[in-house]
């Protein structure tokens, strides 16, 4: 899938990104320890969405801010999703998705969330209907609870329709 950038301020709070960034600007030897732990939280996050991922591995570097995973997805939907939880999470600017797929697709585009988008807007610009926004919804569940519950920054996943 290749490399993704993400804002590093948006998303989840899953680990302490100052304490990882304070440890890389003095070469602390906890740095690695931090960014094991970071990994962890990430690929916790990863696993708790349910995607049927196989021999998911995790790789977090707090100087840069990337994340690096591999492993197997069963579809390209739940290898894109991953990257999505990678990124939507604070203190990740970047994802390198070197995740196989055991079904192949194509590819969904993504957007930027701004501050005033709504689902349906972006549907609107997508797909040129407004009304079909439950597929960027439902496309980019379980990491989104409720269609209104977006926030600037986010990185969305924007399917083909069928």
């Amino acid at each position: 899938m290749g490399m993704f950038s993400f804002i590093k301020e948006a998303g989840e709070k899953l680990f302490g990104t100052k304490e990882v960034e304070q440890a890389a600007a003095s070469a602390s030897p906890s740095l690695e320890e931090l960014n094991t732990q970071a990994a962890h939280a990430v690929r916790d996050y990863i696993e708790a969405q349910k995607l049927g991922l196989t021999g998911l591995f995790v790789l977090f570097d707090g100087a840069s801010g990337k994340v690096t995973v591999q492993g197997e997805a069963p579809t390209q939907e739940a290898s894109e999703k991953v990257t999505l939880c990678c990124g939507n999470v604070a203190g990740v600017n970047s994802v390198e998705n070197l995740m196989s797929v055991a079904e192949p697709a194509d590819e969904a585009q993504y957007h930027d969330v701004v501050r005033g988008d709504t689902l349906s807007a972006i549907a609107k610009k997508f797909y040129g209907n407004a009304n079909k926004y439950p597929v960027i919804f439902e496309a980019n569940k379980p990491m989104l609870s409720h269609p209104d519950k977006i926030y600037p920054g986010q990185k969305l996943r924007i399917p083909p329709l069928a």
